[in-house]
This record gives C-alpha cells, sequence and structure tokens, in this order.
C-alpha cells in the first residue's frame, strides 16, 4: 500500500475511541503509539490536543507512509523504526524521559495481512514469510528447517494446536519432498493434516498464528514492551494495551496484576514477592474493555480484541524488583 493510499483511506485501529478516551490526551503532553501501522492512534491522539506522539513501528512500510502524517502534523509527530519493546531506550536517546501515556495495538497489522508479498495470511497466495521486519528468519526457514518435535512444540505452544504433532509431521513429510515456500501450499498441508473440522476458523489459521509468533518474536516483545512503558510512563500517565487472542491477553492481564499487586499472596515464609512490594500500576476497568456490538458487526477483526488500561503510580520501580 502507498503512502497516499494509507493516507485517503486510513485503517481505523480496533477500540479506538476507548483508547483515546482511557489515556484522554492533554495540549503539550507526550504520548507513544508503539504499534504505528498506519497512523490510525498517532492521527487521534494528535487530533484530540495540541499534543506530541512519538511513533514507532518495525516495519520499514509503516515508516515509509507515514511521510503525508508527517506533513500533517509537523513538529508534533516524530516516527521511529525499531521495535516497541526498546521504547525506553529510543526516546531517550532523543531526549525524551517520560510520557503522559502509551498505545500498544498488538500482533499483525490489517496492512501487512491485506498485502500478499508479505506472506501473513493463507487468504492470498505468496511468500511463506511473514517478517514484520523484513529481516531475519522466515517462516518458510522454520517449516523447513525446524525438526519435527521443536516444529510440533512451537506450533502447539503459540498456535494453542491441539493437533500439533500430526501437522508437524505432515511439513515434515511434504518438505522431504520440495521446499514449503508459499502460503497456499503450507495452508493445504496443514488442512488435510486436521481433516474434516467444524470449527468456525480455518484449520491453518492457528499454525500461521504460531509462525508468525515465533518468526517476530511477538512474546518477548510483549514482555519488553510492557516494562519499557512502565519505565516511561510518568506520575499519572497511562498505557493502553489491546490484544487479539488468548496468549496476548494472559501476557498482558498477568503483567498488569503483577505491577499492581493483584497476584494472589506469596507465602509469608518467601522472600518479598512483586504482589507485596508497593504497585507501581493501578488498573483502570480491571476486567478489561471489549468492543461494542457495532464495531464486532462493522469490523470482524474486533471480534476478540480486549482493550487493558492501567495507570502510573508514585511507587520508583525499584521497589517493585
Amino acid at each position: 500500500m502507498t503512502a497516499a493510499a494509507m493516507d485517503s483511506t486510513p485503517h481505523r485501529p480496533v477500540l479506538l475511541t476507548e483508547v483515546i478516551e482511557a489515556l484522554s490526551p492533554r495540549d503539550g503532553a507526550i504520548y507513544v503509539d508503539g504499534t504505528f501501522g498506519a497512523g490510525g492512534y498517532s492521527r487521534a491522539l494528535l487530533d484530540a490536543a495540541q499534543c506530541t506522539v512519538w511513533a514507532i513501528d518495525r516495519d520499514p512500510d509503516a515508516v515509509k507512509g507515514a511521510a503525508p502524517l508527517l506533513d500533517r502534523y509537523a513538529g508534533r509527530l516524530h516516527i521511529v523504526q525499531g521495535r516497541f519493546g526498546d521504547m525506553f531506550d529510543l526516546l531517550s536517546a532523543r531526549g525524551v524521559a517520560a510520557v503522559q501515556g502509551v498505545a500498544l495495538d498488538l500482533g499483525v497489522s490489517s496492512m501487512q495481512f491485506d498485502q500478499a508479498e508479505r506472506g501473513f495470511s493463507f487468504r492470498f497466495e505468496g511468500p511463506l514469510d511473514m517478517r514484520m521486519e523484513r529481516a531475519g528468519k522466515s517462516a518458510a526457514d522454520l517449516v523447513n528447517e525446524l525438526a519435527e518435535r521443536p516444529l510440533a512444540d512451537l506450533i502447539f505452544t503459540f498456535g494453542e494446536e491441539k493437533k500439533a504433532r500430526r501437522i508437524a509431521k505432515a511439513i515434515v513429510g511434504a518438505r522431504a519432498l520440495a521446499p514449503i515456500s508459499t502460503t497456499q501450499h503450507l495452508a493445504e498441508i496443514v488442512r488435510r493434516a486436521i481433516g474434516a473440522s467444524h470449527e468456525r476458523i480455518d484449520p491453518a489459521t492457528r499454525t500461521f498464528q504460531a509462525l508468525r509468533i515465533a518468526v517476530n518474536d511477538e512474546m518477548g516483545e510483549i514482555d519488553r514492551g510492557l516494562a519499557a512503558a512502565e519505565r516511561l510512563l510518568a506520575l499519572g500517565g497511562r498505557m493502553a494495551v489491546v490484544s487479539f487472542h488468548s496468549l496476548e491477553d494472559r501476557r498482558v492481564k498477568q503483567f498488569l496484576r503483577d505491577r499492581a499487586g493483584r497476584n494472589p499472596k506469596a507465602s509469608r515464609h518467601l522472600p518479598m514477592q512483586r504482589s507485596e512490594a508497593k504497585p507501581t500500576l493501578r488498573l483502570i476497568a480491571p476486567g478489561g474493555i471489549e468492543p461494542g456490538a457495532d464495531e464486532v458487526r462493522t469490523n470482524p477483526r474486533a471480534r476478540s480484541a480486549r482493550l487493558r488500561v492501567a495507570e502510573r503510580t508514585d511507587a520508583p520501580l525499584e521497589a517493585a524488583a
């Protein structure tokens, strides 16, 4: 998608209204859009107040596509290519020590899904790639190089796929005949391995999810990103995190509950746990926020989304270490 196309047909992120309400932008404040994509959160933040936004994206295509918004919000929007897990270091290097809010939209962007040449989706025929940064090992490298057991473990862990061993065996058998290099080839292998299914989702969905997460170290990135956001937030600053599947949401929920002191108390005979330290975050809407029926109806991707919000307290991070 070209920069012009991105600007003329802006993508509306899931739970956009709720994220902006949670962050409550104000004039003169600084915010981080850690997953810039097509700029939906950045645009909304900048329109809501005379604030400054530092946008981060690991995808070079997204960074290139930011040009129209950089012109529109000259001096208030800054784009940085990198991982949101590195946001503290990226912003510190640019003289930003604290911010009033951080927005994170986890997982893969709709733009990436919709570009056949990126190889994220089995809806299109394309190279089996899935690399957000267009660098490093691709999904094709994993399916053609991993031994059967590690491949099965990967699909089971990151895809929560009960038939992971059957799928891994089928992949190993297929690649012995010819390398697996396209999305459609892999999807057909998985579908044949699973057989008839009464599920609403395509049988290949969980395997593709698992490979994408592994290729981009998405779980590790979530852990690093949440910790970096906590470190960047000023007193009263908030982080708003949107997740799209259970693996992501569990990771976010666990981190926020931990920092808010909401996890079960450890034994009094053990050393002090984080849950016993002064909370560094306060949970906003502890159960999470789900999209309304209207949004789910107009955007199927919103169906599984959940927003979690937390506010920085005055507790020093050292107290929670």
